[in-house]
């Protein structure tokens, strides 16, 4: 027989003392570091330690001795069940505090570099509703919180459309309510879900893969338009059509409705096929004098107030004279390459994905920029000597690549190309600062803007200017 577990402790009356990385907050027990969620500096909790190590625990509130003073009451109702919004328990201001704090942190401890003044957080006009794109999960085994569980009332799992609850990729989080997004989102989801409920139509069973009723996602845009799609499991031509119509005449404002059938076993959709039902396969954002073209599977940043402000740094930074060479690496859509193009000498875009620089390509001939090219292929790959040869040594270099950072080869590549300022994009400073490190024998950060793109969140986007030594 084998050795039981010893229960893990209850720990009483810690007093939470700092912010940690992904929404947790940080005590300290006997010079060991705990981190614990749903609490924030200055709570006085009894902590449920939930994981041990050597060096750190990690533990859940399970009883408040004295809420701090910055507190402040959630203003959603799904707060601390869905995931997302992890920060709404703070005030703004002490968000922005802690991010612009992330930020500063990162660069000193991890690209220990030598650095300037650096400018505060931008903070974000909008703090609810800002987000242009929100995709929702059907299921036909709702989650149920702590209180519904504990509560005498008989138990309903009825069917769920919202967000997947954080690690646990088959429970669905039934949203009533999401500030994420403006209207009209809520009330699609809202009508959707009671179409779907009044029809009897099969939800998807995430285990058993099996339901109709897979996604939904919305597109908003500040031009006011708007973007639909709906994701099925199986090809049901007629519920399909059924379901379709009553969207399309609940909300006539509605630009683009199209539909995906999706028989895989995970939820991605890049590879396949998106069929237009009613209207336009598109919609258009703009920024300045700038449309562009949003499709289905399109890449925009989420938060398009903020996105400009975003690019209006990036811009500002690389300080165009109009006679520069300039490489956009990691260049998605295009949008950052088309945005700088007027002043600019050439653009060249490089990006992994070949249907993102195919939506460059197109923004481009929309807005009549003719001096930016665009490259589809590995960055390590693309980004060799002859490839420079033939398009031209790059003056400037932005870069703006994923969470994980820029690959060494990457690196090497930007070195040996020797440009004279780097514009470096980041919605990781983590990575971005390794990679600052690695950089610093040949350039030497000279402007840091950290920008808020999404509120209530952990998230913290950072812009890095590096000129050649």
């Amino acid at each position: 027989m084998g050795r039981r577990k010893k229960p893990l402790p209850i720990i009483e009356k810690v007093e939470i003392t700092d912010v940690a990385a992904e929404g947790k907050a940080i005590a300290k027990i006997e010079n060991k570091v705990v981190f614990i969620t749903q609490v924030v500096p200055g709570d006085i909790v009894d902590i449920q330690v939930t994981k041990k190590r050597k060096s750190f625990m990690e533990g859940i509130p399970v009883k408040f001795h004295k809420y701090s003073d910055v507190r402040v009451e959630a203003f959603c109702e799904h707060f601390g069940v869905c995931g997302g919004c992890k920060w709404q328990n703070l005030p703004y201001e002490e968000q922005l505090k802690y991010k612009h704090q992330q930020v500063l942190d990162n660069l000193e401890r991890i690209a220990k570099v030598e650095l300037p003044g650096i400018n505060y957080i931008l903070p974000s006009e909008n703090t609810r509703y800002y987000r242009n794109k929100l995709e929702f999960t059907f299921s036909n085994n709702r989650w149920l919180t702590k209180n519904e569980i504990s509560s005498e009332k008989k138990l309903d799992r009825s069917n769920a459309l919202g967000f997947h609850v954080p690690k646990i990729w088959d429970k669905i989080v039934n949203i009533n309510t999401c500030y994420l997004q403006k209207d009209p989102s809520n009330a699609i989801r809202l009508k959707v879900k009671k179409y779907a409920d009044e029809k009897n139509l099969p939800y998807f069973d995430l285990r058993k893969q099996e339901g109709l009723l897979r996604n939904l996602i919305i597109r908003t845009s500040t031009t006011g338009e708007l973007m639909v799609i709906m994701v099925f499991y199986y090809d049901d031509q007629k519920e399909i059509t059924n379901l379709l119509n009553y969207i399309s005449d609940k909300f006539p404002e509605i630009t683009s409705l199209m539909y995906i059938v999706n028989s895989k076993s995970n939820d991605s959709y890049t590879d396949q096929e998106v069929k237009l039902f009613k209207g336009k396969d598109h919609i258009f954002e703009q920024m300045e004098d700038l449309k562009f073209k949003i499709g289905p599977k399109s890449f925009y940043q989420t938060n398009s107030e903020q996105a400009y402000n975003l690019y209006k740094f990036t811009r500002e930074f690389a300080d165009l004279s109009g006679e520069e060479i300039v490489y956009d690496l990691y260049t998605g859509t295009g949008t950052i390459a088309n945005f700088i193009a007027k002043r600019a000498e050439k653009v060249i875009g490089i990006e992994y994905v070949p249907e993102a620089i195919e939506d460059a390509k197109v923004n481009s001939d929309i807005n009549q920029i003719s001096n930016t090219e665009f490259f589809a292929g590995d960055m390590k790959d693309i980004l060799t000597h002859s490839f420079i040869e033939k398009h031209g040594k790059p003056d400037v270099i932005i870069t703006d690549p994923p969470r994980a950072g820029m690959h060494p080869d990457v690196v090497n590549s930007i070195l040996k190309t020797n440009p004279g300022k780097i514009v470096y994009v980041s919605c990781n400073p983590a990575t971005q600062a390794r990679d600052i490190n690695l950089l610093d024998a040949n350039y030497k950060v000279t402007r840091v803007q950290p920008v808020d793109m999404f509120p209530h969140t952990y998230h913290v986007e950072n812009i890095v200017l590096l000129e050649r030594r």
